[in-house]
C-alpha cells in the first residue's frame, strides 16, 4: 500500500496556493494540476503542487474573449 504522506487533497492544496478548493478541483479536472482521482478525492503529490506553485498565478473572472 502506498503512504499518502507525500499527497494533498484539493483542501490543503487550496490552503497551499491561496485559492478555493474548488478552483483546485477545476484545475485537476482541466489536467492543469497534475493529480489522481481516487473515488471522489483528487489526490495531489507533493511535488507536483509545489512545482505548480512556483508558476501559478491566480486570477478572477472567466477569460476575456477577444472580439
Amino acid at each position: 500500500m502506498v503512504p499518502l504522506d507525500n499527497y494533498f487533497n484539493v483542501i490543503e492544496a487550496g490552503h497551499r496556493l491561496g485559492i478555493h478548493p474548488e478552483t483546485v478541483k477545476r484545475l485537476c479536472r482541466q489536467k492543469d494540476l497534475p493529480a489522481v482521482k481516487v473515488h471522489n478525492t483528487w489526490l495531489i503529490d507533493k511535488e507536483a503542487l509545489d512545482n505548480f506553485a512556483g508558476t501559478y498565478i491566480p486570477r478572477r473572472g472567466a477569460k476575456k474573449r477577444l472580439i
